[in-house]
């Protein structure tokens, strides 16, 4: 018992809230979104372009609204600005309950994607504020098992409620985040956030801009994990396509995977985290890279269970490696006044979630797949490059700085 209390302890009551809250939200959100189109397909008359546009506009705002989002966070306040985004996100959800034409469902769907674009540097940002910088790489451990123990769940529960209510699902989900803001807002007015008040230095959304556009070794990690989400993303759009229409039994195959990543995550992220704290960042994140893009590879051989199941291991590791790792850098490389921009900044990643499918999908229809994910682990690979101009210029400008300080 004294163990766990110190364990707990050791974060501030805010950050676990938060993590108990991406728990909760992400797995409602999980429960909801993935189904979103089996939805629209059976309920409303829309062509799959349609369908398409909708469920592309979410992750489409998300691009855009994130760095926004940080800088507003980091000029007026964390406070606000999550909670702004979280009972917009719950009205969405109720929204969805609701609506009868594409119309709505598009923007209701983009209102989606933007506001948790706002919410999740604005989160990150925060938790790195009241998190000893000694502990943060464990928070952003903590954090991501914790969206993988949604993402495990959800799926299974949205799965029952697509083909019985699912209008049912938008509104547990609405309910949730309702609630989760709620909670947060009884926390964030019991407990003062002295240090992050203190943090706001009013930088305008031009200089905020001008910052980032001028820090070379951001605008390198965030090309460099683009690369990244283009490979990880063939898992969800490429992958099952493959696996069915090559391997015996290849949808069940497919699902089996995706249990496994999700409990290797849940139970290898803290332990493999733990021992890559011994490393450089870089270092950590080049041999994260390798075991995705071998990973990759491993796919393009795939011919039963036995050959999948390794290579979505080999993949795993390397996200669990990486992802985690990106969350540390972008806080190692951002200004103190600066850090919601900087993780806003950082949602530009997710060009490389919209662009994957895309390349994915034209290298398979016009080659075969073993093509496709050769070519994919290649570019996967390519990240190692701008991890390491990245890391230069980071050392270079550190370097500078210290010289100016002397």
């Amino acid at each position: 018992m004294k163990i766990l209390k110190n364990y707990v302890g050791q974060f501030h009551p805010i950050v676990w809230v938060l993590l108990i809250g991406t728990v909760l939200s992400r797995g409602s959100a999980f429960m909801t979104l993935p189904f979103l189109s089996i939805y629209l397909s059976r309920h409303m008359d829309l062509s799959p372009i349609i369908i398409g546009i909708t469920v592309g506009m979410s992750p489409l705002m998300a691009t855009v609204g994130g760095f926004i989002g940080g800088h507003l966070s980091d000029r007026f306040g964390r406070k606000p600005v999550m909670l702004f985004a979280l009972f917009t996100v719950a009205c969405v959800y109720y929204g969805f309950t609701v609506a009868t034409s594409p119309g709505w469902f598009i923007l209701l769907n983009a209102l989606n994607g933007l506001s948790n674009s706002f919410f999740e540097p604005t989160a990150q940002a925060l938790m790195a504020d009241l998190t000893e910088k000694e502990k943060r790489m464990k928070v952003y451990s903590l954090r991501y098992t914790a969206m993988n123990i949604g993402a495990s769940v959800g799926p299974l529960i949205g799965a029952y409620l697509a083909n019985t209510s699912a209008k049912l699902s938008f509104a547990i989900t609405g309910t949730i985040y309702l609630l989760y803001g709620m909670v947060l807002v009884f926390f964030l007015n019991k407990l003062v956030l002295h240090k992050v008040e203190n943090l706001k230095k009013g930088a305008s959304f031009g200089d905020a801009f001008r910052i980032v556009k001028r820090d070379k070794a951001l605008r390198y990690l965030i090309m460099g994990i683009i690369l990244v989400n283009m490979g990880y993303v063939q898992i969800d759009s490429n992958l099952p396509q493959i696996l069915e229409g090559t391997v015996e039994n290849g949808v069940v195959i497919f699902s089996m995977l995706i249990t496994i990543n999700a409990i290797m995550v849940v139970l290898l992220q803290m332990p493999i985290s733990h021992i890559a704290e011994k490393f450089r960042l870089m270092q950590v994140m080049v041999v994260g890279a390798v075991f995705m893009a071998a990973g990759l590879v491993g796919f393009s051989f795939v011919n039963g269970w036995v050959t999948a199941i390794a290579a979505m291991v080999l993949l795993t590791v390397g996200e669990i490696l990486i992802f985690p790792s990106n969350s540390m850098m972008i806080d190692q490389l951002a200004p103190e006044h600066l850090r919601g921009t900087y993780f806003g900044a950082a949602q530009f990643r997710k060009i490389g979630n919209f662009l994957g499918p895309i390349i994915g999908g034209f290298l398979l229809s016009h080659f075969q797949g073993q093509i496709m994910f050769l070519t994919i682990a290649l570019l996967t690979l390519g990240s190692i490059i701008f991890f390491s101009i990245g890391n230069k210029s980071f050392i270079k400008a550190s370097e500078q700085s210290a010289e100016r300080a002397v």
